[in-house]
Order: structure tokens, then C-alpha cells, then sequence
């Protein structure tokens, strides 16, 4: 079966938590989202290019989350997410998808 790529979990997990917690009103469901999805891109990474790549992009995960507040108050909430969300990708894609 074919594996869905780290890029994609992370960012389903950043756009779609966000998303999530927008529109239901509850951040706790979307911090849910957002959790479930790091967990589910750390096992592809680890699996793709080993537990250093993964454990550095775990923290560019969780950095683009927490960078994505403080962003927003720059450019607005969803440009800041698919800003970030796009640095994750295109870091996830150099250090592990690629290499698939």
C-alpha cells in the first residue's frame, strides 16, 4: 500500500487543525487535529529518512504552529497558516519525502 507522504500528514495537520478550530468554535478539537497529524508525520519521517530528520522536523512542525500565531497579527490568520504550512512541507519534502 502505497504510504502518503510526510509533507502531505503535516500539513493536513497545520491547515486542517486550524480549519477545524475555526469553524467548530472548540480549539481543543482542533489542537486534537493538529496532534493526531504530528504524530501520524513523525512515524513517516522516522520510517522515510530516520529519527534525526524526524525528530528536526517535528520541531519545525511545532514552530510553524506556535510561529503561525504571531504571523497572523501580521498577515491574517489563514495566510499565516498556509505560510507555514508551506515551510513545513517544502522542509519536509527536502529532508525525507524525497528520498522515498
Amino acid at each position: 500500500m502505497a504510504q502518503v507522504p510526510g509533507a502531505v500528514v503535516a500539513v493536513g495537520g497545520l491547515v486542517g487543525g486550524f480549519g477545524v478550530a475555526r469553524w467548530s468554535g472548540r480549539r481543543e478539537i482542533g489542537g486534537l487535529v493538529l496532534g493526531l497529524a504530528g504524530v501520524g508525520a513523525v512515524r513517516q519521517w522516522r520510517r522515510d529518512a530516520g529519527g534525526g530528520v524526524a525528530g528536526a522536523l517535528s520541531v519545525a512542525y511545532l514552530a510553524g504552529f506556535a510561529g503561525s500565531h504571531p504571523l497572523a497579527k501580521k498577515i491574517g490568520a489563514w495566510p499565516a497558516v498556509f505560510t507555514v504550512a508551506g515551510g513545513v512541507a517544502a522542509a519536509s519534502w527536502a529532508l525525507a519525502d524525497r528520498h522515498r
